[in-house]
C-alpha cells in the first residue's frame, strides 16, 4: 500500500506552525507533495529539510516568499527532477519529480504548483502560457513512464467542484478556456483524474479550499482545485481518497489517495 498526501501550504512555516508536522507524524504518509512553500532555500536549511521523518526534495522560487514545491519522501527515490521548462515557471517553483525506478518499473510523483489568474490579466495570461507548455511536457513523460502528479491546479473542472458555479464562470479558476484544457487532460491526454474516478457524484465533501473572505470556510462555500492526477495503470490502483478537514493547516485541505501498490 502506497499512501500519498498533496496539499497546498500556504506557508511552509505558517503550515508547521498549525500543527502539520504532528499530523503527518500520526497520518504515516509515504510521500506528501506541498505546494506554496513561501520560502527560500536558505529557509528551509536546518528546519524544513525534514518533516516527520520524511526527505524533502524542492524547488523554491527565485521571488522572495513566493510559489515553490515540495516533495517529502520515505523512500529515497531513484532521481530527481527540479524544474520542467527551464524558463519562466522554473524561476516561480512550480515542479519537482522525485523517480521511483526499478528493473520492473519506471514510476514518478511530481508536485505542481498552477498559477492563479485571479490577481489580474497578467497573471491570467502566465496562467495560459503555463498551460500550453505543461499538456505537451506531461504526454511526453506518460509516454516514458508511469506518474501520480499532485498538485494545487487552480482549476475546478466541473459544476459539481465548487459551491457557486453560476457566479464564477467569469472568474479564473472557473473560466471556459481552463475547464476545457483539463476536460482536455482527461479524455484526450488520457490521464485521470483519481478523486473522481472514487467518487463521480459528490459535491460539498469534496472541496480542498476555500476563500478567506467572509465564513467561506464556516459555510463550506469551496471549491476543489487539488487533485491527484494519475497515468491509468497508478489511478487503477488507488483504493480510497480521504479530505482532511480537522486542522486547517492552510486556505486548503490536504487530500489523500490510498493506491494498491508500493514503490
Amino acid at each position: 500500500m502506497f499512501k500519498l498526501t498533496s496539499l497546498n501550504l500556504n506557508g511552509i512555516r505558517s503550515a508547521t506552525s498549525k500543527g502539520l508536522e504532528d499530523w503527518l507524524a500520526a497520518s504515516a504518509p509515504d510521500c506528501i507533495c506541498v505546494q506554496e512553500l513561501k520560502a527560500q532555500a536558505g529557509d528551509l536549511s536546518g528546519r524544513f529539510e525534514t518533516l516527520a521523518g520524511l526527505t524533502g526534495y524542492f524547488q523554491c522560487a527565485e521571488k522572495k516568499g513566493y510559489s515553490g514545491v515540495g516533495v517529502y519522501t520515505r523512500q529515497e527515490p531513484s532521481d530527481v527532477v527540479i524544474g520542467f521548462d527551464g524558463g519562466e515557471f522554473d524561476a516561480e517553483g512550480r515542479c519537482v519529480e522525485l523517480r521511483f525506478d526499478t528493473p520492473a518499473h519506471k514510476r514518478s510523483i511530481l508536485s505542481v504548483y498552477f498559477p492563479s489568474g485571479s490577481s489580474g490579466e497578467d497573471r491570467q495570461a502566465a496562467k495560459y502560457r503555463f498551460l500550453a507548455v505543461f499538456y505537451p511536457y506531461l504526454m511526453q513523460l506518460k509516454s516514458q513512464r508511469e506518474f501520480i502528479v499532485c498538485s494545487d491546479v487552480n482549476i475546478a473542472h466541473q459544476e459539481k467542484d465548487l459551491k457557486n458555479w453560476r457566479s464564477n464562470q467569469k472568474n479564473s479558476g472557473f473560466l471556459p478556456d481552463e475547464r476545457a484544457w483539463m476536460t482536455k487532460t482527461l479524455t484526450d491526454g488520457g490521464l485521470v483524474d483519481v478523486y473522481r474516478q472514487l467518487h463521480p457524484d459528490t459535491t460539498d465533501t469534496c472541496y480542498t479550499w476555500w476563500s478567506n473572505r467572509g465564513q467561506a470556510y464556516a459555510n463550506n462555500v469551496g471549491w476543489r482545485l487539488d487533485y491527484h492526477l494519475a497515468t491509468p495503470a497508478m489511478a487503477a490502483a488507488a483504493t480510497g481518497v480521504d479530505i482532511f478537514k480537522g486542522i486547517k493547516f492552510s486556505d486548503h485541505a490536504p487530500i489523500t489517495v490510498e493506491y494498491g501498490f508500493t514503490l
